[in-house]
């Protein structure tokens, strides 16, 4: 979805409600327009994403997803959760919260592979593997008895 029209949109209004000043006004109208495209931008795809998970959370088979893409956003429509691989609740659950991870762009790229190989959002991989790798820490030693083997994994 390119969110281009729906931004240009609040442009052309603002530039609409500064016609009714002078040239003064349509310029200030104008530099604020460019200077509040990127938190414009911003408010859409938060709106989005809580429409996604709002849509998620009303259907039982299927996970919405929001894929950004160079200047657009994708909506994707996954498995639900039962038969998604991995864990479906985040760890420790409750809220998410957003980071900005700054990656080398080839392990990026590695991870992008890796995300569209196992048919989940970047996001949804990045969470799994940091899952992973957390409960991976917290499981004690195993004992091995015969052919079975016990443990415990904290989660």
């Amino acid at each position: 979805m390119d969110l281009t029209p729906h931004i240009t949109s609040v442009e052309d209004s603002l530039a609409a409600a500064a016609a009714a000043g002078d040239e003064e006004t349509a310029r200030t109208a104008a530099a604020l327009a460019a200077a509040l495209e990127p938190a414009t931008r911003l408010a859409i795809m938060n709106a989005l994403a809580e429409l996604a998970l709002e849509v998620t959370g009303a259907l039982d088979d299927r996970v919405v997803e929001l894929r950004l893409e160079p200047g657009e956003v994708r909506v994707v429509v996954s498995r639900g959760p039962a038969d998604a691989d991995g864990p479906a609740e985040p760890l420790g659950g409750g809220e998410t919260s957003r980071i900005t991870l700054r990656l080398p762009e080839s392990l990026k790229a590695q991870a992008d592979q890796a995300a569209e190989a196992a048919g989940v959002s970047l996001n949804t991989w990045l969470t799994r593997s940091v899952q992973e790798s957390l409960i991976g820490r917290r499981r004690p030693a195993t004992q091995q008895t015969g052919h079975r083997v016990r443990g415990w994994v904290h989660g």
